[in-house]
This record gives structure tokens, C-alpha cells and sequence, in this order.
């Protein structure tokens, strides 16, 4: 205190003329509203640090601190010298910020938060009056949203309801302060704990409940409507690359650091002797130029990204085009295409494939947590990525390529154009396959192309036999057929429940032979190996794609979290003039992948839905299911009816302006109605004073003269004079002279007589 003392009269030296005090008005004295709002402050900043992984706490924390406890011991000095070093210090930040945004034109965020924090520090210094006090409020709850904006994780929900906590009390203070009403004094209001005190934490407590409440139930039905409304992603700083950068090489950590392979992962997995060996507990196998599926074993699971996307969807990685009788590998992998952006900007556009068919802009922002190979997961078909890096590659399966790896805090966007999955066009595609597409996608080792065949028209005979004896429709599409044969592995080829159940293959072994004569089964990825190989024997082109599954959607942050563990392989089938399109014959695995025609207005309260009905019985979650079910179908069908009524003409229209005017009237009325109810059982709940106070107020502001919030009881007392009739204005005065005794003072007040007043006036007005 004694150093605090000392340069405080340090900072109080004059300057020139300047004078050692300053005429302020409105100086804050309440230490209680000073200590919570500079609470609000450091909850912002620390929101900020969480949400960012950052340190601002480290120095911005006891400078706020310090800096509010001097502004409040020389809050009713000049400080000349202390405004002039802050505004030294604010130009200062502010050259630096415009130092830093050169780096960081594509998301400015956090250098405009860190700004924000370096100005609120220098602010605490000089904080005299309430309404800098308010400035804090604001600086605080903008940090609060800049936060909210950047978190990716549930532990930005304890901070904000912490803040919201502080606030409550803070604005009742704020506003006591505006109206001059300070704390009382007396030994008597003292000893009056239940009028004495200024905050009612019954109130503020419910007040808090209702808020959060009624956030969380807008929160869930809040449309998310597909679109984004500005074109600046979200991008990583930029990176730097160093070497000359073909994109041949996949960079695979998990080889690399195992020794499987050369230091661009181009090993397939085996050990140094050649022999079959063990997956890597960290990594993928699946996402390298050459993979070996004779590899036994499991990963740890681990979060490596979160994804933002307007759509669930499958997070494509890398697509096979030959199978090499125990794995996959890449063919062309040395006709990979480079991409430059140009250097003004992060947008790097991609060739689209000419396809056909109605298609789905889908944006998706991905933020890596652990480290990645330098394969960039997408949707399928992306045709702009906003990358931190000056290039990119991508192959002739389509995937994407980065010169560097994916590492821990790398964030991209993608927008993909993708394809609807629409059933009924994809059966009437043709057969006709280009030339290319024949060449690459139709390629099986000799060794077991017959046997693969035969058995492929052995099972698609036998469903269509059954058919014909049930007079129902046969297998005559190709789309139908890879249905069938995805949901044939599935229901009779079975998964070991020991990752080392089954033997490895010899040398001479074939993993699709194994798989549908030997074994009857296999690991997951081998389930889409077969079924790619089976369609491949009958004509129909096929190709192994690896990526990740949308992950654990979190309704809260509106992410998916992706973990190594979602990480596999699927079949994609060419359809002439419409792409390629996934099945997923594994089991437990959802037949058709996620795509865009499962896009729903309200995903939160669906997610939130099936959470929910996690916890039921099955028979009480079937029964809401119908209800819900029943009770959406007839909103539909009402709201299409009278929709439909205004294109059936002039009869149509009228019929339905007069059907709108009538439901606006009785919910009007019922409106009406229903806060009326409200407001009287409000009433009912108050002591009696406030609610005779409260009924006073409400009357005079059907008469057009109601009370403005700025004014104190007393204040409005007085001006009543000017407004109503003196012996209304008389009746006014003393009911809001008896309030603030009651409420302020402690003294019961006369209700008897007030109550005989209060009726004698509304007789007289009637």
C-alpha cells in the first residue's frame, strides 16, 4: 500500500499548466461494481486463452488487476501523466496489430482479440467514472464472443456460464449506480437483512436458470440453414515450403517413425524382413501410396481433427486403383498435378469433373489436433481449398496432397461440390465406360478373376431366382446390384472378435480368395476390398477409397470430432455422367455413407433428440418416435394445404388471406389473453407493497404516461404533477413515497390506507 501511495503522488507531479485535479462528475465509488466488472474482464481474457490455446493470462491478468486497484485509489486525480503513457501504449498495440494482420488477412480474430486485451489492460489504468466502467462491460463480453467464435470444445461452456453469472449482479449494480441509489448505512437498515440488501440473490439465481434454459431450447431448435453468407474461411498462418514440392511422395508419420518404409512413406507395412507385420497404434495404414491388409492389430484411439461442414458427410483422404492381391496401391502415382494460389490469397481452385445431376455446395473447415500424413481429407469432389501453403497436389483418384505434414493446430477450409446420391437416376445410368475408366477400375490379378466372377453371378442368380418365384422386380441396374451385393457381405461374412484370430496370408495367398472361400470373413477393410473386387469381375468399375467417418457430432461446439479410430475403407462405383458414389458393405457400418440429401434444417435438436433416446427403453423411444412422427406429418400436410391454397386463383387466395387473418386474430387474442394470466399471477407472487407499486405503474401507462426506466420512484413521483390531475397526482406520489420507504428503508408501510387510495382512484378515472 506504501508503494502504491508512492507512485501515485509519483504520477501526480504536474505537467507544464496542467491541473493536479480534474473537475470529474460521476466518480464510481462502489468497490463492489469495480471488483465484479474487472471479474467480467478476466473471464474474457481467459475464455480467450482456452478457446485459442493461448497465454494472455500470463501478463494480462495481474497488469488488469493492478491497474483497476490503482484506478480506484486515484480515481479522483487528474492522472495526466498515466493518460498520456496509455495513449502512447494504445498507438503502440495498434502498430503492432497492423504489423501482425499482414500474416493473418484470413482470419483476424484472434489478432483482434489479443489487440483487444492489450487496450483493455492499458484501459484499467483509468477507469474513474461508471461510464468507463461500462466500456470494460463491453471489452469483456466482446472477448467473451471472439472466444466463442474460436472454441472447438465444451471447456468454453463453464467459462460462459460463469460470466453470465457475474453479469447479472454486475448490471443490477451498474444500474443502481446510474439511478444514485447507494448502499445503505445505518445500523437499523442493517439489522433489516431482508430489505437491507442490495442484491436479491433469490431473483438473480432464477434469473440465471431461466436464461440459460431458454437459450439452451433456442440453441436446439435453431435453424442451420446451408450457406455461408461471407467467402473468408478459416486458414492456418501461412507456411513456408523449402524444398521443391512434386506431390509424389505421402508423407506417412506412422511408417516413418516405425521404420516401415522410406522417409517419403513409401513402405507397405511390412517389417524390415518383408514379412506381415503389425498396424501402428497411432496411425492409419490405409493412407500411404502402398498399403498391405495383411496386417494385424488395433490403433488407441485419439482425436486428430475436429470438423466444421454445413453437411455430414465422409471425409475422403485417398482412393486405390490396383489391387495387388494382399493391399492397394496407387498406379499413377507419379501423375500428380500442382496447384499454386496466388499470393494475395489463400483460394486454391480445382479442376471438377464433368458430371451431370443435381449438386450441393458443401463448406467445410477442418482443424487438425494431432499430427496428420500430408494427405488433405475433403468431401468428395472439392473444387476450392483455402490451404496455408503456397501449393498443393492432387491425384488422379482425386485426393488432395500438402508439401508439408498435417500438423497439431493446422486449420483449412474446403468447399466441395457434391453430388445428391438420387436412387432412382443412379438406376437408369448407362454401362457404356469410357475407355479410361475401363482401363484402371477394372483390373483383378488373373490368378482369381474367375473364381470371383463365378461366385459374384452366383449370388446375384440366386437373389433374382427368389424374386421371379415372388413375382418382384430382379437385380437389373448396376446401382442395385452393388446394393445388394454390399448388404450380402454384410449379412453373411462375419468380423473376428481378436484382431489376431485369423493367420496371416503366405506368400501365395490371396486376401479376396481367403476372404469369401476360406475364412468367411475378414477385418473391416477387407469387407470393402472384396466387395470392389467382386463388382470389378462383373464389369462394373470400382475403386478402394480411405478417409475418415464424419466422427462424434457435438451439438454444443457443432463440430465433429474425428479420431484415428474412424479412420477405414470403402467401395466407390463409377456411374457414367454421374461420379462416383461410396458403399459401405462393412458391418455395423450404415450401407450408404452420409451424403447431402441428409441435410436437415434442425440437425442440433435431431442430434439432441437421439441423445436423449439413448437413455430410454426402446418401447417409450419407439412410442415418442410415433408421436413426433405423427405430429410432424400433419404440420406438413397443413402448412402444404394452405401453401397449395394460393395457386388455385382468386378463390384460393382470398380463401387463404381469410383464414390468415382469422388464425392472427385468435392468436392475438390468445396472446393477449396469456400475458394478462402472466401478469396477474406475477402480481400475486410480490409482497404486497411492490405489488400495489407495480399495478400503479401498470395504470399509468395504459394512460400514456408511464414510467422511463432512468427514473427513480421519486423522480417519476414528481413529475406526475405536471402530467395528471393534482388529486391523481397526490395518489401517485404517496404510493411511491411509501415503495422507497419500504424498499429502502425498512418501514411497513400503510396499505390499508393505500389500498383505500389506490381504489378511490381508478373509481374516479372510470
Amino acid at each position: 500500500m506504501l508503494n502504491l501511495s508512492r507512485m501515485n503522488r509519483f504520477w501526480r507531479v504536474p505537467i507544464g499548466n496542467f491541473p493536479q485535479r480534474s473537475p470529474l462528475i460521476e466518480v464510481e465509488d462502489s468497490i463492489s461494481l469495480r471488483v465484479l466488472v474487472l471479474a467480467l474482464v478476466i473471464l474474457g481474457i481467459v475464455a480467450t486463452d482456452i478457446a485459442a490455446e493461448t497465454s494472455f493470462t500470463f501478463w494480462a491478468l495481474p497488469l488488469s488487476i493492478l491497474g483497476a486497484i490503482w484506478s480506484y485509489y486515484s480515481r479522483r486525480d487528474a492522472n495526466v501523466a498515466v493518460k498520456f503513457c496509455i495513449a502512447i501504449g494504445m498507438l503502440v498495440a495498434l502498430g503492432a496489430f497492423f504489423g501482425r494482420l499482414v500474416g493473418e488477412l484470413n482470419d483476424t480474430r484472434l489478432g483482434l482479440a489479443e489487440l483487444l486485451i492489450q487496450l483493455q489492460v492499458l484501459h484499467s489504468f483509468d477507469t474513474p467514472r461508471r461510464k468507463n466502467l461500462g466500456y470494460s462491460i463491453v471489452i469483456g463480453l466482446i472477448l467473451l464472443g471472439v472466444a466463442a467464435t474460436l472454441s472447438q470444445t465444451l471447456a468454453f461452456a463453464p467459462v460462459l456460464l460463469l460470466f453470465l453469472a457475474i453479469a447479472l449482479p454486475t448490471l443490477v449494480l451498474d444500474y443502481r449506480s446510474r439511478l444514485g441509489l447507494q448502499p445503505l448505512k445505518t445500523q437499523k437498515e442493517k439489522s433489516n437483512k431482508k430489505n437491507s440488501s442490495i442484491l436479491n440473490f433469490k431473483f438473480l439465481i432464477l434469473t440465471f436458470l431461466l436464461i440459460v434454459g431458454l437459450g439452451l431450447a433456442i440453441f436446439a431448435v435453431l435453424p442451420r440453414f446451408p450457406g455461408y453468407q461471407l467467402r473468408n474461411f478459416p486458414v492456418s498462418s501461412p507456411i513456408q515450403v523449402k524444398n521443391s514440392f512434386t506431390g509424389r511422395s505421402i508423407i506417412n508419420p506412422g511408417y516413418v517413425r516405425q521404420g516401415k518404409g522410406d522417409n517419403q512413406g513409401s513402405g507397405t507395412g511390412q517389417n524390415q524382413n518383408g514379412q506381415p507385420g503389425k498396424v501402428d497404434n497411432n496411425f492409419y495404414y490405409g493412407f500411404n501410396s502402398q498399403i498391405n491388409q495383411n496386417l494385424r492389430g488395433e490403433m488407441k484411439p485419439k482425436v486428430v481433427m475436429r470438423v466444421r461442414s454445413q453437411a455430414e458427410g465422409f471425409w475422403r483422404v485417398l482412393g486405390f486403383d490396383r489391387y495387388t492381391g494382399k493391399g492397394w496401391e496407387v498406379s499413377r502415382n507419379e501423375e500428380v498435378t500442382t496447384i499454386k494460389r496466388a499470393p494475395w490469397s489463400y483460394q486454391i481452385l480445382l479442376n471438377r469433373p464433368l458430371i451431370t445431376g443435381k449438386t450441393q455446395e458443401i463448406v467445410q473447415t477442418y482443424t487438425v489436433v494431432a499430427d496428420l500424413p500430408n494427405l488433405i481429407p475433403a468431401m468428395a469432389y472439392p473444387k476450392e481449398i483455402y490451404f496455408p501453403t503456397p501449393m498443393i497436389a492432387v491425384d488422379t483418384e482425386n485426393g488432395l496432397r500438402s508439401p508439408v505434414e498435417l500438423s497439431e493446430g493446422l486449420t483449412y477450409t474446403v468447399v466441395s461440390e457434391v453430388p445428391y446420391r438420387d436412387r432412382t437416376l443412379l438406376g437408369k445410368a448407362s454401362t457404356n465406360y469410357p475407355k479410361l475408366i475401363k482401363k484402371h477400375y477394372l483390373q483383378i490379378p488373373p490368378e482369381i478373376a474367375e473364381i470371383v466372377r463365378q461366385r459374384t453371378e452366383e449370388i446375384l442368380a440366386n437373389y433374382n431366382r427368389e424374386r421371379v418365384a415372388k413375382s418382384s422386380k430382379s437385380l437389373d441396374s448396376t446401382y442395385e446390384q452393388t446394393l445388394y451385393l454390399a448388404q450380402y457381405l454384410k449379412q453373411n461374412y462375419s468380423i473376428p472378435q481378436n484382431p489376431f484370430d485369423l493367420p496371416y496370408l503366405g506368400e501365395k495367398d490371396d486376401l479376396v480368395e481367403a476372404f469369401l472361400f476360406k475364412y468367411k470373413g475378414g477385418y473391416p477393410d477387407h469387407f470393402s476390398t472384396v466387395l470392389t473386387v467382386m463388382l470389378r469381375s462383373i464389369g462394373i468399375p470400382a475403386r478402394l477409397v480411405a478417409g475418415f467417418s464424419p466422427g462424434e457430432f457435438n451439438p454444443f461446439t457443432g463440430l465433429y470430432v474425428v479420431r484415428n479410430t474412424d479412420a477405414y475403407a470403402m467401395t466407390e462405383v463409377y456411374f457414367p455422367k454421374y461420379g462416383w458414389f461410396a458403399f459401405d458393405p462393412i458391418p455395423n457400418h450404415p450401407l450408404i455413407p452420409p451424403s447431402v440429401e441428409d441435410i436437415q434444417t434442425f440437425s442440433v435438436l435431431r442430434q439432441l433428440w437421439q441423445w436423449v433416446a439413448g437413455w430410454l427403453p426402446s418401447p417409450l423411444t419407439g412410442l415418442l418416435n410415433n408421436v413426433f412422427e405423427t405430429i410432424f406429418r400433419w404440420v406438413v400436410r397443413a402448412i402444404a394445404w394452405f401453401l397449395a391454397l394460393f395457386s388455385q386463383g382468386w378463390f384460393g387466395v382470398l380463401t387463404g388471406l381469410i383464414l390468415t387473418t382469422i388464425v392472427a386474430f385468435f392468436g392475438w387474442l390468445g396472446w393477449g389473453q396469456w400475458q394478462e394470466w402472466r401478469n396477474r399471477r406475477w402480481l400475486k407472487k410480490l409482497p404486497a407493497m411492490e405489488s400495489l407499486y407495480q399495478q400503479m405503474l401498470q395504470w399509468t401507462t395504459q394512460k400514456g404516461l408511464g414510467k422511463h426506466p432512468a427514473q427513480t420512484p421519486l423522480e417519476y413521483a414528481r413529475g406526475s404533477y405536471q402530467h395528471h390531475a393534482p388529486a391523481t397526482a397526490e395518489v401517485i406520489d404517496e404510493i411511491s413515497q411509501a415503495y422507497v420507504s419500504w424498499r429502502y428503508g425498512g418501514h411497513s408501510p400503510n396499505l390499508k390506507r393505500l389500498r383505500e387510495r389506490w381504489q378511490g382512484l381508478k373509481k374516479t378515472a372510470k
